[in-house]
């Protein structure tokens, strides 16, 4: 029997190479860049990076990215984070084909995140990604979503 990969905590790890959607591959096949575990970044450097992720189609990289700064964020944040965490989550069971784990990962994800409609921080579109993930959930009432509708959402409020 093949003995699992485990950290110095002795916690399971994952070596294997992923693919763009985060689904693990074959090891030894080429996979996409990881992002690193435990990484750090600002507010803007993680709204950044993770929407750069999301419109590159990789909403489950994204989904790392923000879940470190879910991770990483104050008391005060920290359902708002995990709740844009669970937006690319979502976004990342609809493109894999999961229709049920991403309506049900976007509920929650929305619903974390309405709280911070009001005065959002970091120049989040709270308002916008509510909507957005309002619209995906009923297209998938209505029994289909369009690629269109599959696009990333846009997390900073526009300018102006």
């Amino acid at each position: 029997m093949e003995q699992r990969e485990r950290d110095g905590q002795g916690r399971p790890l994952n070596a294997r190479p992923r693919d763009g959607l985060g689904r693990p591959l074959a090891r030894g096949a080429e996979g996409v860049a990881r992002v690193p575990e435990g990484i750090l970044l600002t507010p803007a450097e993680a709204i950044a990076e993770a929407q750069r992720l999301l419109d590159a189609g990789r909403p489950f990289h994204a989904h790392e990215v923000l879940e470190g700064s879910w991770k990483s964020a104050p008391d005060s944040e920290r359902e708002l984070w995990q709740g844009l965490a669970q937006l690319a989550v979502g976004l990342t069971h609809l493109l894999r084909g999961n229709t049920i784990g991403a309506q049900s990962l976007l509920r929650r994800g929305q619903g974390r995140i309405r709280g911070f409609e009001l005065d959002p921080p970091h120049g989040l579109d709270v308002a916008g990604l509510v909507a957005w993930a309002q619209g995906l959930l009923d297209a998938l009432a209505a029994g289909g979503v369009t690629s269109q509708e599959q696009a990333a959402p846009r997390l900073l409020r526009a300018p102006g």
